[in-house]
C-alpha cells in the first residue's frame, strides 16, 4: 500500500527526503498498522524525521556543522509538531522518552539502544 506523505510536512525538507528521508520514511510505515488509517503517514514521518534529525546533528558524535545542526533541528521540530497533531498521549511520551534516553547516553558517553529500536517501540505504545 502507498500513502501519500501531505507536501507541507516536507516544505523545506525536500533534499532530506531525496537524501534518505524517503528510504526511513517507508521503513516506518510497515510498523504504524496498529494506527488509524488516517494517522499512519503522519507517524511515520515523524519517526523518520527524529532518526534523520538526530544523525544530522551526529548525536554522541563530533558537533555536526551549522547547516546540518539547523536542519536537524527543524527535523526535530516538525517531529514534535506533528506527533502533537496525530498521536496519542503515550505515543507522545514514548518519543519524547527515547529521545531522552538517546540525548542521556550521548551526553555521559555511554552507548544506547539504537535510535529505530527506541523509535518503533515508542510507536507502539499504548
Amino acid at each position: 500500500m502507498s500513502v501519500a506523505v501531505p507536501d507541507r510536512e516536507l516544505q523545506r525538507l525536500e533534499g532530506l527526503w531525496a537524501d534518505g528521508l524517503s528510504e526511513t520514511y517507508r521503513v516506518y510505515l510497515d510498523e504504524v498498522a496498529m494506527h488509524s488509517t488516517d494517522a499512519q503517514p503522519r507517524l511515520a514521518l515523524a519517526a523518520a524525521l527524529v532518526e534523520v534529525g538526530l544523525r544530522l546533528q551526529g548525536l554522541g558524535g563530533p558537533a555536526a556543522p551549522a547547516a546540518a545542526l539547523l536542519m536537524g533541528d527543524l527535523c526535530l521540530a516538525r517531529s514534535s509538531r506533528i506527533l502533537t497533531d496525530s498521536a496519542t498521549k503515550p505515543v507522545q511520551i514514548a518519543f519524547a522518552r527515547a529521545v531522552e534516553e538517546l540525548s542521556g547516553a550521548a551526553a555521559s558517553r555511554i552507548e544506547s539502544r539504537p535510535v529505530r529500536e527506541l523509535l518503533v517501540r515508542a510507536l507502539a505504545a499504548h
